[in-house]
């Protein structure tokens, strides 16, 4: 199979291209030469989506996954580019594409209704990022109709996760000692391993399967206080955890989701988020494998991690100590 991958250079992107290759196909990548060292036996077409596809023209592909999609008026350009250049196009989306008013706590399908943007919007993520990503699917859907896939992801774990939402977990607890642990252990969490989702999308490309599906994970439902517990086994840690409530947190103005990775507090009414359907995906072959086995291949590839700056998520170890010292000072 030729496969087009805009993008590719960057955790799912990447592992997409790695798997890709695993499998014996042949790949082009085009981006704006980023991470020029990786994959020096793939073919490189160097532009930009805003305006410069020009290095697309005259080429034919049997598939494109488009991993880098945000903005509609970019993605239409994108669909309308390679409109006549590939039969299959597959969309990277995302889980925050759902409507959370309509969701409460209950656990749903790909079915739920999806949010909208305004006649006035302006091109920001932080505001419109959920929106700006249903519109890039409808754009998808309307041009390549079956021909289409559409993976709507959740948290995405795994080695080469730079976002650190996940990574911060076993990295903290594999170091030991006291562990803030947020909110109720009973909440329930979602994630994929990376490599899950490649492999699960790369096979649904080569059958050319199209579809809108929710993947995400693991296979059997597991509460916040399980993965952490499961985190302790994996790194073969002493850490001891201390579970503190959203209210005290709340009132800190500790910001969840990243400053405290995986804490969605109840007052937020999300958390079917953390529980929606993917029997859809499963039955299409989505497999998952051990959580442990994500755990620990996390924790391995972070102690080796080249440092690059602060990381992006995670409580910062002296506000954490901060925070579990007023705890007991309250609570004895």
């Amino acid at each position: 199979m030729k496969l087009l991958v805009l993008g590719g250079t960057r955790f799912v992107g990447k592992t997409m291209v790695e798997t890709a290759l695993a499998r014996g196909h042949e790949v082009t990548l085009f981006n704006r030469g980023s991470n020029q060292e990786l994959f020096p036996e793939v073919e490189r077409l160097i532009g930009d989506r805003d305006g410069g596809l020009d290095a697309l023209s005259g080429r034919q592909w049997d598939a494109v996954i488009d991993t880098c999609g945000y903005y509609p008026r970019v993605v239409e350009a994108s669909v309308r580019t390679l409109a006549d250049r590939v039969n299959f196009y597959t969309f990277i989306s995302t889980l925050d594409v759902y409507e959370e008013e309509k969701m409460g706590s209950e656990a749903v399908d790909e079915t739920l209704s999806v949010k909208t943007l305004p006649e006035d919007y302006v091109e920001d993520i932080a505001r419109f990022y959920g929106a700006m990503k249903a519109s890039c699917e409808q754009l998808v859907s309307a041009a390549f109709q079956d021909r289409s896939l559409i993976v709507r992801c959740g948290l995405v774990a795994g080695p080469g996760d730079m976002s650190d939402r996940f990574t911060y977990w076993p990295t903290r607890i594999a170091r030991g000692g006291e562990v803030l642990a947020p909110g109720d252990p009973q909440a329930p969490i979602q994630f994929i391993d990376v490599r899950d989702l490649a492999d699960w999308t790369i096979r649904m490309v080569e059958r050319q399967a199209g579809g809108t599906f929710n993947a995400t994970g693991p296979a059997a439902p597991l509460t916040v206080g399980e993965l952490l517990e499961r985190c302790i086994g994996a790194t073969h840690s002493e850490a001891r955890l201390t579970w503190v409530p959203d209210e005290f947190l709340t009132e800190h103005k500790i910001g969840h989701w990243v400053e405290m990775p995986l804490w969605l507090p109840a007052s937020e009414n999300v958390g079917g988020l953390m529980k929606l359907q993917v029997q859809k995906a499963v039955h299409a072959g989505l497999q998952h494998r051990p959580i442990e086995e994500t755990i620990r291949d996390t924790w391995v590839w972070d102690r080796e991690r080249v440092a690059d700056g602060p990381r992006k998520a995670g409580l910062d170890p002296e506000k954490e100590a901060q925070l579990l010292e007023e705890w007991h000072m309250r609570h004895g």
